[in-house]
């Protein structure tokens, strides 16, 4: 169970950061029309749609991740009380009330959603109607039922977080790559604050 979750997680993981890129892409797309509209007033006509879809993709695509690193918004106020093995109770419980009926609905409605518009045009494919460039949506479209199918993934790998809490008592590690700068600077003043103290002692002992 525990080399299911680490597997879940990597590829997730992987996946995660390799979207992380579009938001190069998207800057890069925002910048370029900035420039050339107020510069050399020239505005492009698909930065907008270039930027929504670049947004889109990342927000989607980074979904399964986050969850793998446990940083969707929880509201904590009771849960962060509880001993681990009830929060483990309660999460594997809401998972399948609600998280996989949902993620379910998503692979299904996104699948139709996207199959619509491969189709759309006599099958060349649905095109964009936010600006005149009739850049492709279809493919963009696709990303729905694949980020479905990965928050599916990675819905099983923290249900089987859940069950191997509910026997040990203790959550198993998640991965760690990234941490909230707060933490990072909190880390950062504890341990000068520690160093401090070890050279208080010194110096008294000397």
């Amino acid at each position: 169970m525990e080399k299911f979750i680490l597997l879940v997680d990597t590829v997730t993981a992987w996946i995660g950061k390799a979207f992380a890129w579009c938001i190069m892409v998207m800057a890069f797309g925002i910048g370029y029309e900035v420039f050339v509209r107020y510069v050399l007033r020239d505005p492009t006509s698909w930065a907008f749609d270039i930027s929504y879809m670049m947004y889109g993709a990342l927000f989607m695509m980074s979904g399964a991740y986050t969850l793998s690193r446990d940083g969707h918004v929880r509201g904590d106020v009771l849960y962060r009380l509880w001993k681990p093995k009830i929060q483990a109770i309660i999460e594997f419980i809401l998972y399948f009330l609600f998280f996989f009926p949902g993620v379910i609905a998503l692979i299904i409605a996104g699948w139709d959603y996207a199959g619509e518009s491969w189709s759309y045009n006599n099958g060349r494919g649905e095109v964009s109607v936010m600006s005149p460039a009739n850049v492709p949506i279809f493919q963009f479209k696709s990303i729905i039922p694949i980020a479905g199918f990965l928050l599916f993934i990675q819905g099983i790998a923290q249900v089987c977080r859940c069950i191997i809490c509910m026997r040990t008592g203790k959550w198993p590690p998640h991965l760690e790559d990234v941490e909230e700068m707060e933490l990072a600077l909190q880390h950062a003043h504890d341990y000068g604050l520690g160093d401090e103290g070890d050279n208080g002692d010194k110096g008294d002992k000397t």
